[in-house]
């Protein structure tokens, strides 16, 4: 197989398409498109994009974000002649065609729980820590140089304040905004440690929910106020775990 991941950088969704191709042994070689420019370039590489927006910002559909969602966005995944966006749906192209290791468990209440996280870390807590670090480099409150994901958005700091200038407006990431996400940070970090309790995060086998939940973590660990608190969680050393695979 050979496999071409189309990222930005620093992207959490799009971490969590490079850990699940390592996770199924494929291949693959890394294209960095700019920030802001990525759906262009996505188009011009036979990427089709989205009829219809499909994420949600407080429960809207900003224009914004509609024409990011149309135009099409990282990750996108080019293997062996199939184009495939989106982490969930590239979880599931992977499933297809080399089923082993699998992503999923295979009894069904078990991969029915895996989905529900996966589903949920998708639409929700990818969204919560895009705002929250958006909204704290803004601020200055952290340089975005480098942690577990790397650079975020640019590799110097003169290109990732335009684009962090572009972003936090595209995604609302407003003060407002930001108190009305940091009071909902305990109760999402609460759900992924009770995952992790029960057993469908951070089990023996790490799964596709692992591979979304993680890279969010490690994206809202870049502002300082919050990576004390992650870190003293279970979903701290979830990230810890799943980044150093």
């Amino acid at each position: 197989m050979s496999a071409k991941l189309y990222v930005i950088m620093g992207s959490h969704a799009c971490r969590g398409a490079s850990l699940m191709l390592e996770h199924k042994r494929v291949p693959y070689r890394v294209v960095a498109l700019p920030s802001g420019m990525h759906p262009f370039l996505l188009r011009a590489a036979g990427f089709a994009g989205s009829p219809e927006p499909f994420r949600e910002v407080d429960g809207r559909n900003p224009v914004g974000v509609g024409i990011l969602d149309r135009l099409g966005t990282v990750p996108a995944l080019l293997m062996d002649g199939e184009k495939v966006q989106t982490t969930m749906e590239i979880a599931r192209h992977l499933e297809r065609v080399r089923p082993d290791p699998p992503l999923f468990p295979v009894d069904p209440d078990r991969r029915r729980a895996v989905e529900e996280a996966e589903a949920w870390a998708d639409d929700r807590l990818q969204m919560i820590a895009r705002r929250l670090a958006l909204a704290g480099a803004v601020r200055g409150d952290y340089s975005g140089d480098d942690g577990p994901l790397g650079p975020l958005l640019a590799p110097t700091r003169l290109q990732r304040r335009a684009a962090v200038a572009v972003a936090s407006h595209t995604f609302a990431a407003s003060p407002a905004a930001e108190a009305a996400l940091r009071a909902e940070l305990p109760e999402s970090l609460d759900r992924v440690d009770a995952w992790i309790d029960d057993g469908t995060l951070n089990g023996e086998q790490l799964n596709a929910a692992d591979y979304v939940i993680a890279p969010s973590l490690a994206l809202l660990s870049y502002r300082p106020d919050i990576a004390p608190e992650l870190a003293a969680r279970p979903a701290g050393r979830l990230v810890d775990r799943v980044l150093a695979a």
